[in-house]
């Protein structure tokens, strides 16, 4: 079965769980692009949408069970179209980690490099919820921390 908010370029209105929205795009499959941008009221300005940064690009999992509702498309901007890069660590040796992106990309790395990437992960819709919220908030996020580069 196939998804039309699945389609690069749909624009998803994300509810958060107070009561205010989200918003994000739908990149190439698994990836998904989140916006600085929340409002109290539903938002269908996609030209305002498009126009603010991106907190992040990460793999998500989507739910049939809770979809986010589409709300319009557009053709990906360049910006947006740019690999995905993410890291992985190992977990007994923290100094072997690995930064790879999302057309094949891959190479080993120092943790120190890793800082500011994403941990390679698929989040599932619910933590990318909170994940923004707390970004809005400005309090830290307790999956990103615990992804986060470790360094002993």
């Amino acid at each position: 079965m196939h998804n039309p908010s699945d389609k690069p370029g749909v624009f998803l209105r994300i509810p958060l769980g107070d009561g205010s929205f989200g918003y994000g795009r739908v990149l190439e499959p698994p990836y998904d692009a989140f916006y600085d941008y929340r409002t109290t009221e539903p938002d269908v300005d996609l030209e305002r949408i498009a126009s603010k940064p991106v907190l992040f690009r990460i793999a998500i999992r989507h739910s049939a069970l809770k979809p986010w509702e589409p709300i319009g498309w557009r053709e990906i901007e360049a910006h947006l179209a740019q690999p995905v890069v993410q890291f992985t660590q190992d977990i007994m040796n923290f100094r072997d980690c690995t930064i790879f992106d999302s057309v094949g990309n891959e190479r080993a790395a120092e943790p120190q490099e890793c800082v500011g990437l994403e941990p390679a992960a698929v989040w599932e819709q619910h933590h990318v919820e909170e994940r923004l919220l707390d970004a809005f908030m400005g309090r830290p996020n307790a999956y990103v921390e615990r992804l986060s580069v470790r360094f002993r």
